[in-house]
């Protein structure tokens, strides 16, 4: 279950510009503030069946645009040849670790 959530929580970092309010707002109560089902429900004054349809869509939505666009795995790939090339780099080379270090913050 938690790497479930670890993957929904990253592609809803690099797609949640797709969704529309409601959407983002159910995920974000659901997989960001850890709002249960009935919480929601209570809150957006639906049904818990809806929501767990919004939010069951909703990943599903996700999951697609991923297998589209592949934003998520270019990121891990990206991620893991920065380390390698962290690792390959001399100890005295503080300019090119830098650089290296300021390109994996940033993603």
């Amino acid at each position: 279950m938690l790497e479930k959530t670890t993957r929904i929580n990253a592609l809803y970092d690099f797609y949640h510009k797709l969704l529309t309010d409601k959407q983002k707002n159910y995920m974000e109560m659901y997989y960001l503030e850890d709002f249960s089902l009935g919480e929601i429900s209570e809150t957006a004054n639906v049904s818990r069946q809806a929501i767990y349809d919004n939010i069951r869509r909703t990943e599903q939505m996700l999951e697609e645009y991923e297998e589209k666009l592949g934003l998520y795995q270019k990121f891990l790939q990206r991620q893991e040849l920065l380390l390698e090339l962290s690792d390959m780099i001399e100890p005295n080379d503080q300019t090119l670790r830098n650089k290296i270090d300021k390109i994996i913050e940033m993603e």
